[in-house]
């Protein structure tokens, strides 16, 4: 069986040719094959102006990215399309295997593995799923299927709650048990501690394995330290500062049960007696610690995206320097300031103005002396370098 045509207009296949995946709905020739034809998630070929076939992909005529490229060949039928996808889970696993010794890692990341819509990270026996598009929320089922001949999970859960499933027409609500039986928390091994994680109900999937190699790199500064851990979470960046030798560290978060679950993974580490934690809105917190005479001799700020959207960037970039500008004055003379953004609509170029601006006037001079970006569990496509969305700045501030 093969699946509809969605024709393009002419030229507009030239970012698919170069390696990208996406198809945006005003490249859509909509006279030869209109969009309102399709339902959202239907499987289809995609063909240039000519009638040169570009691969399969999924639709939704509801969203400004209208299709997404799942192969570069013509998938004839729906069991073509799921052994495409148990061979796309396989290599993803083969990869993760191949770089940690423990199972605890982002196992998909979507466009980075060829399956574009769908994120997978694994809590040892446990998965959680992150579906983003309604074509892969249409796929689900023989991705879970792929996934419990692969992996041989005791549950996996799915989490509805991520932000693109608004833009997709997708409903969002509480997490849904897919197989097996999945607790209200995992565990994580990083850097030699034991994390005990939210995975019904906590940021993103349960923790932000994207950040691992940055939080690695961040032990390098902590020997004796002062450190103050800005929008903790759980305590990854803090309690592997607090295990590298920091002298005390101060986490903050606006949440009272992820300050609760610090406190848990603080203990359980033997790290505790380092550790303090404050609840409060991160710039408030920031502020009353200036005010107060506050330094610290290392200050982490890894904040959520302020700019989700491409419309939020004035606002976001506003908030960014607000909240740099904060942490630089309490970094004591000499000291480090580790910045992160996961904002994919602040550029890499950006990032590194926003802290120059940040600094100027404020009289600092600011050397940077690393910059961080996702871990290989989270691998990128050359063609797609929006999907580059992490960047860490390791800075020293005089």
């Amino acid at each position: 069986m093969s699946f509809a045509p969605l024709r393009l207009k002419k030229n507009e296949d030239r970012r698919l040719r170069a390696g990208h995946l996406w198809v945006f709905s005003n490249e859509v020739d909509i006279a030869a094959t209109p969009l309102t034809a399709f339902a959202p998630g239907q499987i289809v070929t995609v063909e240039s102006a000519r009638g040169a076939v570009l691969g399969t992909a999924y639709v939704n005529p509801r969203s400004l990215i209208a299709a997404r490229l799942l192969s570069r060949r013509v998938l004839d039928g729906d069991d073509a399309v799921a052994a495409l996808l148990r061979r796309r889970l396989a290599d993803a696993l083969a990869l993760r295997q191949r770089l940690y010794r423990t199972p605890h890692y982002r196992l998909v990341h979507a466009e980075g593995d060829g399956l574009p819509g769908l994120v997978v990270d694994r809590y040892g026996e446990q998965l959680v799923l992150q579906v983003s598009t309604a074509g892969m929320q249409r796929l689900r089922d023989a991705v879970v299927a792929a996934l419990m001949e692969l992996v041989k999970p005791a549950g996996i859960l799915a989490r509805n709650d991520g932000f693109g499933r608004e833009l997709e027409g997708l409903p969002t609500g509480e997490a849904e048990v897919l197989h097996g039986e999945v607790p209200d928390f995992g565990q994580v091994l990083e850097g030699g501690l034991e994390f005990r994680v939210p995975l019904h109900g906590g940021q993103k999937s349960g923790w932000y394995f994207d950040q691992r190699p940055n939080r690695e790199r961040l032990r390098a500064y902590v020997q004796g330290a002062r450190v103050l851990d800005g929008f903790c979470y759980v305590g990854a960046w803090g309690l592997q500062a607090a295990a590298a030798g920091a002298a005390q560290v101060l986490c903050v978060d606006a949440s009272a049960a992820a300050l609760a679950c610090l406190c848990d993974n603080a203990t359980r580490n033997g790290l505790a007696e380092r550790v303090q934690s404050q609840q409060g809105d991160a710039f408030e917190v920031l502020g009353a610690l200036l005010e107060a005479g506050e330094r610290f001799d290392v200050v982490a700020i890894d904040p959520p995206a302020f700019i989700k959207r491409k419309r939020d960037a004035d606002a976001g970039m506003e908030a960014y320097l607000r909240l740099n500008r904060l942490a630089m004055q309490l970094v004591a003379p000499g000291g480090y300031l580790v910045s992160s953004s996961c904002s994919h609509h602040l550029p890499e170029a950006d990032f590194r103005d926003l802290l120059r601006r940040a600094a100027l006037p404020l009289n600092r001079r600011l050397q940077m002396l690393e910059r961080g970006h996702q871990g290989p569990d989270h691998p990128l496509l050359p063609a797609m370098p929006e999907a580059d969305y992490l960047k860490v700045a390791f800075c020293r501030v005089l």
